[in-house]
This record gives structure tokens, sequence and C-alpha cells, in this order.
């Protein structure tokens, strides 16, 4: 199972999290990104925890779904695994290897970088670029994750009659999909925080001219909330879950529940911030992004803004692409942020 490698065929782009299963359909049309489709299908409660597939049957049924919703006529799709499921390296090797040459000195190498049995693992490699030490050799980046890891996606993804072309590392999908949308962040920001928002994780994404330099996650998310609106109003997780997404609580709730939670958010993202700062040349940024589900809650972005001081945007990976007459604008506005990682996936049909 490749990493990085894909030959220019169609993929569909599906994102596992541990609340949803989500799909991505792009195509090019007259030379521009077009979305043709995309859908979420929740998953239940248990069927993925922190990441990992606990029922690779249920996930499979989701996975069935939100193909069938999503009306897609191809079968190969690309995925990831979670970046702390899978170890990265920037090695130095001979400019003058070949790519099997370079895989065999990686495997006769590879406990040097990888501390589990070869055996147990999946690798794969891509040549970055020459290297700063010595204009004879080259950066290569080196990926490997436990082979479990892989093949419980794979397994997911075959239940739901999907061949995996393409096992890609999360936080690569959502740098793609970010490379679509920052030339349209207003005054052409050098140092961009991007804060992924997910439902028991945050993670700090700092983007330099566009390319990632930096990130840092956090045990927090919009589970939280959840869990809140719960304790609140006496409901199961499943019922708070619905009503959170539709907006169906009592009077108190902005007050009592959602106030406190964004509060909670802003005091998160400044945290992971100063964590930054204390360990880079710079002290601010000139742009926030929010991804992820809960970044779409009523006055978040406007509440960061004001609390933060700098411009900060809500993500749409989608901005600058024809969007299918079919697809809802309007649902589709709630939903991008959450769709970067698979919006990332889909776009390795054009690598």
């Amino acid at each position: 199972m490749r990493l990085f490698s894909s030959k220019s065929r169609h993929l569909i782009g599906l994102d596992i999290s541990s609340t949803s299963v989500k799909m991505v359909n792009i195509q090019r049309q007259q030379g521009l990104f077009h979305l043709k489709s995309y859908a979420v299908e929740a998953l239940p409660v248990g069927a993925v925890v922190d990441k990992i597939i606990v029922d690779t049957e249920i996930v499979g049924e989701s996975v069935a779904r939100v193909v069938k919703r999503g009306q897609v006529a191809g079968s190969q799709a690309a995925t990831s695994v979670a970046g702390s499921a899978v170890i990265t390296k920037i090695i130095d090797m001979d400019v003058a290897l070949t790519d099997v040459e370079r895989e065999a000195q990686i495997r006769l190498d590879a406990d040097q970088y990888i501390p589990y049995p070869l055996e147990e693992v999946n690798l794969d490699f891509e040549v970055l670029g020459s290297s700063i030490v010595d204009d004879k050799l080259v950066q290569v980046l080196l990926a490997a994750s436990r082979s479990e890891n892989v093949d419980q996606r794979v397994d997911a993804l075959a239940f739901g009659g999907l061949e995996t072309k393409i096992m890609d590392i999360e936080s690569h999908a959502i740098e793609r999909a970010f490379g679509l949308m920052v030339d349209s962040l207003p005054g052409i920001p050098e140092l961009v925080a991007l804060i992924d928002i997910g439902h028991n994780q945050t993670t700090l994404y700092i983007a330099k001219n566009g390319e990632f330099v930096y990130s840092r996650e956090q045990l927090f998310g919009g589970m939280q909330l959840t869990e809140a609106i719960q304790n609140r109003y006496g409901l199961s997780f499943e019922e708070a879950t619905i009503n959170k997404r539709e907006h169906t609580l009592p009077d108190d709730y902005y007050l009592e529940i959602l106030t406190p939670f964004m509060e909670n958010v802003i005091q998160q993202i400044n945290r992971s911030l100063q964590f930054y700062f204390s360990s880079s040349q710079y002290n601010n940024v000139d742009h926030v992004v929010l991804a992820g589900g809960s970044s779409s809650i009523p006055g978040l972005y406007g509440m960061v803004q004001q609390r933060l001081g700098v411009p900060v945007s809500v993500a749409n990976p989608f901005i600058n692409m024809t969007i299918d007459p079919f697809i809802d604008s309007e649902q589709l506005a709630v939903d991008a942020p959450s769709l970067m990682a698979a919006c990332g996936l889909s776009l390795r049909s054009f690598d």
C-alpha cells in the first residue's frame, strides 16, 4: 500500500474520523477543479475510538452508504491514517540512486529509523528535493505506519465496496486542501494558523507561505460540548449530537452551554499559539483559519477574531472550485470546514 504514489487515476477521497465517514468526489472540468459530489455519514458511538477503527464491519457499512449517497461511479479511493500513527523522517540519500535502489537501501537501514520489525510496518518514501548538506545528496521523506493501522482502513473500505489505492497521512491531506484556499485569504498572509477543531482533538497547524511548518495536538474538541449538553438536559449522546446539529435546544443553551464552550475553545487556541511562539522566532500570526466540525458554530469565528485581534476565516477548500448544481450550497458552507482531509485526499487523483 503506497503512501505517496498515484498514477493519474480517478480517486474519491474518504476520511474516517471518530464520528463520521466523509466522502469528496472532485473532477477536473475545463482546467478547473469541480466538486461533483460529497456526502457525510455519521458513525455509531464506539465504531472508531481515538482514530482507531474498533468495528470494521460497521464502518464498512457507513462507507457503503456514503458512497451510495454521493452517487460515485468509480470504486477506487484515497484514505488516510492519523499523523500520530505514522513515523516520518527526512533523510539524505545519494542523488544517483534509482527508486528501486533507494527502497532497498531504506529497507537495509530501516532499524535506524523505525522502532518496529520491518514485517510489521507499511513504509513509503518520496524525494523532496536537493539536500541542504551536499548537492550530491537529495532529501527523502520516509513514512512508516504499523500495518494494523493501514489494514483496518483497507478492510473497512473493502467492506464498503471500495479499493484503497492510496493511504495518505491526514496532515498531508489537510495541507493539500489548505493549498487550494490560501491564495484567497485577504492580505496574502505569510504566517497562518490553521486550527482544526475535531471531535476529541484540536490540532494547530502553522503554515508559512502556504506550507505547514509546525503542528501540535491537544485533547479537546466538540465532544466536550456534546457532553455538556447531555449533562445539562439529560439526553443520550446520540440525542445530544442531533439536537446540537439541528439547533433544537432550549433557550438557555447559548448562554449556559455554548458561550462557555466557545470561551474554552479560545483558551485552547491561545495556549497552543503561545506554545508555538515560545519555540519559534514569531510572537504573532497574520491570519487564523478555523477548520473541523466545531468551527461552523455560529458566532465562534467572530469571537475568536475579537479575542485574538487578528483576521479569522472559516475553512472552505472549495472556494475556487466550480460546484455541481445538485449540491446544496448552504449545506456545503456548513460542512466545508470538516471536509479538509477528504478534499485533500480526493486531490490525489491529480498528482
